[in-house]
Parts: C-alpha cells; sequence; structure tokens
C-alpha cells in the first residue's frame, strides 16, 4: 500500500543524474514532514516517488520547447483522502517548489517552473496488494501522528 505515490515529470537532461537523486530524497523527505508519517523505517518506505524524465519533442511549454529557458516539473501527489488540511496541502506545495528549485545548480539561470496537483484518492478505492485499504489502515501502516485517532481502530 504506498503513499503517497509522487509522479514527476522532468525534460530528460534537467537536472544530471546528483540532481535527480537529491530530487528524490528532498521530495520524499516533504512528503515524510507534510503527511507526518512516523519516524519507523517501513512506515517511510510506504512513500513512493517516481521520477520520469520526457524525451526532447515530448514536452513544450505555450507550445514551444522553452528548456533554455526553464525547467518544466509537473508533480502530482496521490494521498488519501482525509490525509492532508488545508495548511497541509499549501506546506506540500511550497514544500515541493522549494526541493525542486534547491536541486538546481546555483549558476543555472534558467527558471523554476512548477505545476503541482494534489490528488485525494476516495476512501476505500485505493488497492494495495489485492486488498482496498480506507483511511484507517492507512493511518495504522503510515503511523500518521496528526491521525492518531485512527490507529486503535
Amino acid at each position: 500500500m504506498p503513499m503517497p505515490n509522487i509522479l514527476i515529470k522532468i525534460p530528460q537532461g534537467a537536472f544530471d543524474a546528483r540532481q535527480r537523486a537529491k530530487v528524490l530524497q528532498e521530495v520524499t523527505q516533504v512528503a515524510l514532514t507534510v503527511e507526518q508519517i512516523g519516524d519507523d523505517p517501513r512506515q517511510r518506505a510506504l512513500c513512493w516517488v517516481l521520477l520520469e524524465e520526457l524525451a526532447p519533442g515530448f514536452w513544450s511549454c505555450g507550445g514551444a520547447d522553452s528548456s533554455a529557458q526553464a525547467v518544466p516539473c509537473m508533480v502530482r501527489v496521490k494521498v488519501p483522502a482525509g490525509v492532508l488540511d488545508a495548511a497541509q496541502r499549501q506546506a506540500y506545495v511550497e514544500g515541493l517548489h522549494q526541493a525542486l528549485a534547491a536541486c538546481l545548480a546555483e549558476d543555472d539561470p534558467r527558471m523554476l517552473m512548477t505545476s503541482i496537483l494534489l490528488d485525494d484518492v476516495a476512501d476505500g478505492t485505493w488497492g494495495a496488494n489485492g486488498s482496498l485499504w480506507r483511511l484507517a489502515d492507512f493511518a495504522r501502516a503510515a503511523g500518521y501522528r496528526h491521525l492518531s485517532h485512527l490507529h486503535a481502530r
């Protein structure tokens, strides 16, 4: 029951290997912090981050290739409904943008452009390992500190 699922799309070559590794690490940390996932390594292992590079010619901004001026990043976060409140949503968007900005080289003149979607997955519609999970199942597995009232159920 991996959750959250964070899918990041970037243009191929926008980040080198070291920067891509940093993206995965920084984005994971934002998710763990914002969603208040427990400290147990088994709980943290539920946070999946996938980074996909799109080949040249598969990304345009306004109908043009803007790779010389900008680094566009599309991020989609799938999280069980009921995990995030309004403040956490804002913290997620800010944190993800800042995490990606921190991964650019200091001397990179390109502007970072992020598009971040926070998708709530309706309760009882997330399947993992052949079973449907509900919010209480996720709360127990992830150890969400702010949803500790659901852990005991």
